[in-house]
């Protein structure tokens, strides 16, 4: 689970059009504000700049709160010697039942591959860690890492190529994340306790300042007000006889055959650690992990 600055509790009445036509052009203050460490918050030209020193990491909150939709970031990671260091951006409720949706960017010394962590938090219980290492170096240049939300599933992708599914499962008795409004964050700090191997390699701190980039930002989503309760909110950015919502469309209720392909490949190829394989720690299997499909 990131860490943030905890915000108050926010029951949201969600008004009834989605944000669109950011996608490409949202600039930084448009939805997002600095949540803590400000002076390690650092606008250069068109992006944005976090910074991890020994004194402090830095993170970012938006100004909204959203329930269902698309949110994407494109994010240039920590270059070198990453060791240690841990780059979030993720998507999140308030309070101990929150949900939770999480990339975890985990650092690396120099030449060895960062690792990607995704979670899925529902009424407050993660636990459902998966890793993978990237088919290129996102130390590089900007990639776009994307969070996909409705009532069906949560797909986590990477350039627009799932890395995971999490599917609704209510009808097998599984809880599922869709009556919470979730706020969109992103976060550095040091994690040298686990991140890196296990935390046998711990952050070189002659190496910052630790700074992850951030380029574009997207959030096409069902914007929340502060007013009403949770089941308004779900029934407000519902699809209904009066409004039809993208995110509701019969095409996204599950993956398209080119994308369960690429969601194959990428499991097949990449995953290094899933939860639901790991029986020393799980020694009996979680009951999403026997349903999944992916």
């Amino acid at each position: 689970m990131a860490p943030k600055v905890s915000v108050p509790l926010l029951v949201a009445l969600c008004i009834t059009m989605a944000i669109v036509n950011w996608a490409h052009s949202a600039k930084f203050d448009e939805l997002f504000r600095p949540s803590w460490a400000l002076d390690h918050v650092v606008r250069d030209g068109d992006v944005l700049k976090l910074k991890l020193d020994h004194y402090s990491g830095a993170g970012f909150e938006s100004k909204s709160k959203y329930m269902f939709g698309k949110v994407t970031a494109q994010i240039k990671l920590v270059e070198g010697d990453s060791a240690g260091t841990v780059t979030a951006f993720y998507m999140s409720s308030d309070g101990p039942s929150h949900n939770e949706f999480d990339f975890e960017f985990l650092g690396n010394t120099t030449g060895e591959p960062y690792l990607v962590q995704t979670n899925v938090y529902v009424n407050g219980v993660g636990n459902r860690e998966q890793r993978l290492d990237l088919w290129f170096d996102p130390t590089k240049d900007f990639h776009s890492y994307s969070i996909l939300w409705n009532q069906r599933q949560v797909v986590f992708m990477v350039d627009d190529t799932p890395i995971r599914v999490h599917t609704n499962l209510e009808h097998k008795g599984i809880p599922f994340p869709k009556d919470q409004a979730m706020g969109v964050y992103s976060s550095i700090w040091n994690a040298d306790d686990w991140a890196t191997q296990g935390g046998r390699v711990k952050t070189d701190w002659s190496h910052a300042p630790f700074v992850a980039t951030y380029g574009d930002f997207e959030i096409n989503a069902c914007e929340c007000m502060v007013s009403m309760g949770a089941d308004d909110n779900m029934k407000r950015c519902s699809s209904g006889a009066e409004k039809r919502y993208w995110w509701d469309e019969p095409t996204m209720a599950e993956l398209n055959v080119h994308q369960s392909h690429q969601l194959i490949w990428v499991r097949a190829n990449h995953m290094v650690y899933d939860y639901c394989a790991d029986t020393a720690r799980f020694p009996a299997t979680p009951a999403e992990c026997e349903h999944h499909r992916h």
